[in-house]
């Protein structure tokens, strides 16, 4: 019988729609990987099978650094138990977290510990979606494709929880508590003195190194490097999937066993869209979207109406009987209601709904509500399924629930996808 592979690589995403990601860039790349939506049990990990690559999406992004501390010391052992090489913090593209919320700095302060390697990488950027790093600053696409300086950017630097206003990263993270951050400025890469540049690495890592990433060309000299590196031991890396795409051009041959990607699809139902995000990206996709029911969403409504809750559902399915539909949250009135409640309650909306209606596919539009409608389901796992659009992958659900497993999911942040996402994400 054939040994059980270690797996190579380990991440921990600080929401589920960038976890996603991380998995497709993985997968399409011959990995076999699996993001399990919480630490898995015997049971689940032996449905999974043989795994390369093993993810837990999670919500760091909106916790204190206590609730990270606590969370992420427990999931820094599971993953060392199991071997794992690299262990992948996955932060949202664009940074956004604070000293009181989604600290990054907490989440290294907590896995550091478990994984001994002198190189503590943080990669800043990541080109396939619009995310660049030079000089330790970071840029960021708009919606019309325009790049801006982070904390100039139309939607990124007045985010209502965590508004970036500081795109010089390592000062953004000093503020978390992660001093004396070292560059790699992106010079390094054409002239090859990366080696020398990481000459003054502290040998008890307590000075991490921020890599420029303006190209895809710079990844794979990264990835090269972090190959070389990892030879000192399990090593904590920092970043978007930006992480995954160096190692995975690091580990360039094709890994024995690996199954080719996209697999068969079943879309053999309606289609729901739950849309979280009020961001101008999301709102455009909204007003582009054909063939949808649209049900307007009154997030203080349904915070404090149970009627007006149980109306919604009632319509959501009288529409899906018909056809594809669209739940969308409206822009508030006046000042915005708490992010974390109206995420619960869409949540709590989503799983009344599923747990009648019979779904070909499910489509989920915001980071925060990303997360906790999945979490509101029955789902123990996400494997990959299919591209869809960049940053939001097809996905495949695991469930021990028979309705739901093999439910195809797309997640999407509020930043992420063109102008026709929802009419690709019902049709591709």
């Amino acid at each position: 019988m054939t040994a059980k592979r270690i797996p190579l690589y380990g991440w921990y995403g600080d929401d589920f729609t960038g976890s996603t990601d991380t998995l497709a860039t993985l997968a399409e790349r011959g990995f076999r990987a699996l993001l399990f939506l919480r630490q898995p049990n015997e049971e689940q990990f032996a449905a999974a099978g043989t795994l390369d690559a093993i993810g837990i999406a999670g919500a760091s992004r909106a916790m204190t650094p206590e609730a990270i501390a606590t969370e992420l010391t427990e999931i820094g052992a599971f993953f060392a138990s199991q071997g794992v090489g690299l262990m992948h913090y996955k932060c949202c593209s664009t940074f956004d977290s604070a000293p009181h919320i989604g600290s990054i700095g907490a989440a290294v302060a907590a896995l550091k510990p478990f994984f001994p390697n002198p190189l503590v990488p943080i990669l800043g950027g990541q080109p396939n979606l619009g995310r660049f790093c030079l000089f330790g600053n970071l840029f960021a696409a708009g919606g019309d494709g325009t790049v801006h300086r982070i904390d100039r950017h139309p939607t990124m630097s007045r985010h209502p929880v965590t508004p970036m206003a500081e795109a010089d990263l390592r000062r953004h993270l000093a503020a978390q508590g992660l001093q004396d951050i070292g560059l790699v400025d992106y010079r390094a890469y054409g002239e090859g003195t990366v080696a020398a540049a990481l000459a003054g690495s502290e040998p008890n890592g307590a000075a991490p190194k921020l890599f420029d990433v303006a190209t895809e060309a710079d990844l794979a000299v990264i990835g090269r490097l972090l190959r070389t590196a990892l030879t000192d031991g399990p090593m904590l890396a920092v970043g978007a999937s930006s992480v995954a795409r160096a190692f995975a051009a690091g580990h360039s041959e094709r890994l024995p066993g690996a199954p080719a990607t996209g697999a068969e699809r079943h879309h053999d139902g309606p289609v729901l869209a739950l849309v979280g995000s009020l961001s101008p990206v999301t709102r455009a996709q909204v007003d582009a979207a054909r063939g949808y029911a649209a049900l307007s969403v009154d997030a203080e409504r349904l915070l404090s109406d149970n009627g007006y809750a149980a109306r919604l559902r009632a319509a959501a399915l009288s529409e899906l009987a018909q056809g594809d539909v669209m739940l969308m949250t409206e822009q508030p009135q006046g000042a915005p209601t708490a992010a974390g409640a109206v995420a619960e309650a869409t949540g709590r909306l989503l799983a009344s709904v599923i747990a009648e209606a019979h779904l070909g596919r499910l489509v989920i539009a915001g980071g925060d509500t990303s997360t906790m409608a999945i979490r509101s389901l029955p789902l123990w796992g996400l494997s990959y399924r299919g591209p869809c659009v960049p940053g939001a992958p097809l996905c495949r659900a695991h469930s021990d629930d028979p309705r739901l497993d093999g439910l195809e999911i797309v997640l999407k942040g509020g930043q992420m996808g063109p102008p026709g996402f929802f009419n690709d994400a019902a049709r591709t």
